[in-house]
C-alpha cells in the first residue's frame, strides 16, 4: 500500500514519521481485523510509549475507505487523544442514501455532498468521524486492505500473523 499523510494534522504526521524513521514499525503486525470496518496494526512486542497525541479533528478528513487514523482508548480519555503507535485503516462499507440521511439526523451532523457521495460510492465508516484523528489515506493498494480484511480470524484476531514494514518515500 502507499499512503499519503495530511499536512494539516501536523502532530499525528510528525509522530508517524518519527516512528517510521526510528524503525518502530520494522516488525509490525495487523493484529485486529473487523471485515467491512477496519484493519488495525502496530507493534505489540516493543515498549509502549508513555505519551498521547492531542486530537486533531478536521472535518475535511473523515473515515472514508482507505482513511488511516490513530487508535485510542475511550476510557479515561475524554479529549480523544491518540495512541502514538497503534493505527487503523478503514475498509468500510458502502451506504445507501437512507443510511446517510439517518446518520445525519441521528448524530445531528451535516455531511457535505462530497462526503455523502464517497460514503455511498466508495464506502467508509462514518460512526468514527469526530472521535478519532484521520491523518492520511491510502492512495494505492486498496486490494491489500481487502485481502487483509478477508483473513481468517478468531474473534477479531487474525489466525495467522500478518506482518508489515513501513518505509518513507519522500517525493
Amino acid at each position: 500500500m502507499k499512503i499519503h499523510l495530511y499536512d494539516d494534522t501536523p502532530l499525528h504526521r510528525a509522530n508517524f514519521v518519527k516512528q517510521i524513521n526510528e524503525d518502530y514499525y520494522e516488525n509490525g503486525t495487523f493484529y485486529r481485523i473487523v471485515p467491512k470496518f477496519m484493519i488495525q496494526g502496530g507493534v505489540k512486542t516493543k515498549p509502549v510509549l508513555d505519551y498521547l497525541i492531542p486530537a486533531e479533528f478536521n472535518p475535511n478528513h473523515y473515515h472514508k475507505r482507505g482513511a488511516i487514523a490513530m487508535a485510542h482508548f475511550d476510557e479515561g480519555n475524554p479529549e480523544n487523544n491518540s495512541s502514538p503507535t497503534e493505527f487503523y485503516i478503514i475498509q468500510g462499507q458502502r451506504y445507501t442514501e437512507e443510511d446517510v440521511a439517518f446518520e445525519e439526523q441521528e448524530r445531528k451532523i451535516k455531511m457535505t455532498p462530497e462526503q455523502k457521495k464517497i460514503y455511498m460510492d466508495a464506502g467508509g465508516e462514518f460512526s468514527l468521524d469526530g472521535a478519532y484523528t484521520v491523518f492520511g489515506e491510502v492512495v494505492e493498494g486498496f486490494d491489500v486492505i481487502d485481502k487483509i480484511a478477508a483473513e481468517k480470524t478468531s474473534g477479531d484476531r487474525p489466525v495467522r500473523k500478518i506482518e508489515f514494514k513501513i518505509r518513507m518515500n519522500l517525493r
